[in-house]
């Protein structure tokens, strides 16, 4: 399988050193490794420049920054991998027995939450139940799709804000996202520094929000 993994970067001079220690690995597999950082000014663009890693620039933004990643990569299968999330071992081979049938055109892995707080699991069980009941999935997820899936879409939704709801919603309409149980482990950082039951009310907020047609950039201003 030709793989390519797209990294958004952005200030992450904390989590990148671990980062680029597991994805070097891949890299030498035969993963193609994009990182595209959107203005960081913690180091993050040296640390991974001394790892041996070219890295692309563009404006601040998600969106903006994966699609001009996919725009680079040279895979037929693009797996999208946010800064502080780590792919669990065997995650290539997950990948391509997912999408190896030809019935499921993209996917997502089941994810777990680090962190102290017992509620930080319960809630990735949640985030996973949720995701396979509605085939939409959230970024920390890692989500993987074909090359013509991605393009079939237009990518990513240039918006602040969900746009991993929105290509979700879109992917849909090409088949129902493949489901690997294997968990990724994203950081509980952002949950447990500004309270966890708080982080969870305005999570479900900003979602009830954007089925309800708030724009992003609204929803953006809020959840910053």
């Amino acid at each position: 399988m030709n793989l390519s993994i797209i990294v958004p970067v952005r200030n992450e001079a904390l989590v990148l050193p671990a980062l680029l220690a597991r994805l070097r690995p891949l890299q030498r597999a035969g993963c193609d490794v994009l990182w595209v950082d959107g203005g960081s000014e913690d180091g993050s663009v040296a640390l991974i420049e001394r790892a041996g890693f070219a890295v692309l620039h563009t404006p601040a933004g998600r969106a903006r920054q994966m699609n001009a990643g996919a725009a680079q990569a040279g895979g037929e299968v693009l797996l999208f991998l946010h800064a502080d999330t780590e792919l669990p071992h065997g995650a290539l081979d997950c990948v391509e027995q997912a999408l190896a049938s030809g019935v499921h055109h993209w996917g997502r892995f089941d994810v777990r939450i680090s962190g102290r707080h017992w509620m930080l699991r319960i809630i990735g069980q949640m985030m996973n139940l949720r995701s396979r009941l509605t085939g939409i999935a959230t970024g920390d997820q890692a989500l993987f799709m074909t090359r013509a899936a991605f393009d079939a879409v237009g990518g990513f939704p240039n918006q602040a804000l969900m746009e991993d709801i929105e290509i979700s919603k879109r992917l849909l309409r090409w088949s129902r996202p493949a489901c690997v149980a294997r968990c990724v482990t994203t950081s509980g950082r952002r949950w447990e520094t500004r309270g966890v039951w708080t982080t969870m009310v305005l999570m479900w907020r900003l979602r009830w929000g954007y089925w309800r047609g708030v724009p992003a950039e609204q929803l953006a201003r809020a959840y910053r």
